[in-house]
């Protein structure tokens, strides 16, 4: 199945404008270069709705408004609804997803001392998935990444010494995250289980399923909602929540937003600011909870 079977049934069935037919074609194309990136074997046959609603959030993410990614989902369900009428897949994983709302939801994130109650407290077996699962939420907390970028990281890309990686983000745009002290030992510990768990890998991906292959979007995210669900009850418990919980602790630890930005790859500053009204939010708990005249 491809695009083109959707615009050539818009063109010709549905007598849909060019224009029309165009804005299809650059939305289908951006849900697939989005899959692509997270999983090169990926089809429109063989995503599943994690990977719409991933795609949604990382839109949101990188600064589009509620509008716009919903005209994009509602490109999505036209063109499975025609491949399933068509019997050209035998489910549509944008059924059951609905938009962003007008007024942009505040980010979730995982509190502070639950994040410390998972990492020191909660107790990580010494086998090969558990160090590799505690790695990865490190990584993710303590740098703030992208799904699609912590996946794509190879061994070359992160500097013990330097206590640094290498990411590439939005438009092939390459970015450098310092990280400290916690995660340069967890990568060290995890790669020489990893090394000796599987010596002969076939890639050079830093983190490696139990065959030496590298890791898919699905694996990383069950991984990090297994975790989360054992110290948080969140609706949404996935790694883009703890990208958000990295952003949210560096703003409440005095990070200036400026910084915040770069760290996290966004273009604009706007995208970054709703993690000070998230910050604003717990403010006002605060002062509703323990304010004698509220």
């Amino acid at each position: 199945m491809t695009i083109t079977d959707f615009t050539d049934y818009m063109r010709y069935e549905r007598g849909r404008s060019e224009r029309t037919i165009e804005s299809y074609r650059r939305d289908l194309e951006a849900f697939q270069a989005y899959f692509h990136s997270l999983e090169a074997d990926l089809t429109f046959e063989t995503v599943d709705t994690d990977v719409v609603r991933d795609w949604m959030e990382d839109m949101m993410d990188r600064g589009n408004t509620a509008t716009s990614v919903c005209r994009r989902l509602s490109a999505l369900k036209s063109f499975y609804r025609f491949a399933l009428s068509h019997g050209l897949v035998s489910r549509d994983p944008a059924y059951a997803v609905n938009g962003p709302k007008k007024r942009r939801p505040l980010p979730q994130f995982v509190r502070e001392d639950e994040m410390e109650r998972l990492l020191d407290q909660v107790e990580w077996g010494d086998d090969y998935n558990s160090v590799r699962t505690r790695t990865i939420i490190i990584a993710f907390y303590e740098t703030g990444m992208r799904l699609s970028e912590l996946i794509g990281l190879d061994d070359a890309d992160v500097s013990i010494d330097n206590r640094e990686l290498r990411v590439m983000g939005k438009g092939s745009k390459q970015r450098v995250i310092p990280f400290g002290d916690e995660l340069a030992e967890a990568i060290s510990r995890y790669k020489e289980r990893r090394n000796a768990e599987t010596p002969e890998r076939a890639t050079h991906a830093l983190f490696t399923d139990n065959r030496g292959q590298r890791m898919s979007a699905v694996q990383v995210r069950t991984a990090v909602k297994e975790s989360l669900s054992l110290v948080c009850n969140l609706k949404k418990r996935s790694p883009h929540v703890l990208r958000h919980s990295y952003a949210t602790a560096l703003l409440d630890n005095g990070a200036d937003i400026e910084s915040v930005r770069k760290l996290l790859g966004h273009e604009q500053l706007s995208t970054t600011e709703i993690y000070t009204h998230t910050t604003f939010e717990q403010l006002r708990d605060a002062y509703r909870k323990a304010h004698p005249r509220d």
